[in-house]
């Protein structure tokens, strides 16, 4: 790894005005992000002025987190929209909460395995982000993910989410051999070990060195298997202080693990 970003999800409460985002980006390209990755529409500015902004801090957007319905139903706004961002990759943040159960998730995966051969015409890559409940067992012994990694169309790659993944017991470095060449961007979260009861987390977020994931090991696989883009990602955002937390994440980055 040698460069690494922010999914400014983590930062939302500061992504709310046109001008609280110019500084906002401008403070991130100070810390030492080099790319960002998007959650949403941003409806209040207009994406030509927010990939203005976002040049302008000297950063570049790595890919999104984009509306389901918007990819399936506006092929045309959504190619626009991203066009405007100047990224190639459309993502997801998640599955529907329609589609998590057993006929449901077969149905996700023929839509969006669907939406992936007419994005590609356009130049573009379809991406999933995976949270814990993945994970779960199907009446098959298979897990959603299971599932997706078997059906999913090529032109779809998996924003990895390290933290997600241990929160669900799996081992992180073996799943990312286990996608090799299919992830694009990976998300860096920490989690403590602090637990309030069997099986669950307190406060399991934290910034990123603050916590017991082994991100050297994480990234020394990470790199091998060819992974594109680090982002980091923190799903707290806590109010007033979400822009202090970024910063001690990448201040741990760049101290620890950047080559």
């Amino acid at each position: 790894m040698t460069k690494f970003g922010l999914q400014i999800y983590s930062v939302r409460d500061r992504f709310t005005t046109p001008e609280d985002t110019r500084e906002a980006l401008l403070a991130l390209s100070k810390m030492g992000y080099s790319h960002i990755q998007t959650a949403g529409t941003y409806d209040y500015i207009s994406p030509e002025l927010f990939a203005k902004y976002v040049k302008d801090a000297g950063l570049s957007v790595c890919g999104t987190h984009y509306d389901f319905d918007k990819i399936v139903n506006d092929v045309e706004g959504t190619v626009a929209y991203h066009c405007a961002l100047d990224t190639k990759y459309i993502g997801i943040g998640g599955m529907p909460t329609k589609y998590r159960n057993e006929a449901g998730v077969s149905e996700f995966i023929t839509i969006y395995n669907k939406m992936a051969k007419i994005y590609k015409e356009y130049g573009f890559k379809l991406t999933y982000h995976n949270h814990w409940f993945e994970f779960e067992k199907l009446s098959d012994g298979k897990t959603f993910f299971d599932r997706m990694i078997e059906e999913f169309d090529e032109n779809i790659s998996f924003v990895v989410d390290t933290f997600w993944l241990q929160y669900a017991g799996i081992d992180v470095r073996d799943m990312i051999e286990r996608l090799a060449g299919r992830i694009d961007i990976l998300h860096l979260k920490d989690m403590t070990a602090e637990r309030d009861k069997p099986g669950s987390f307190k406060y399991p977020m934290v910034e990123i060195g603050s916590g017991v994931m082994n991100f050297k090991g994480i990234i020394e696989t990470a790199d091998k298997v060819g992974v594109k883009y680090y982002v980091v990602e923190d799903d707290r955002c806590i109010e007033g202080k979400s822009l202090e937390c970024a910063k001690i994440s990448a201040d741990y980055i760049k101290a620890n693990l950047i080559k």
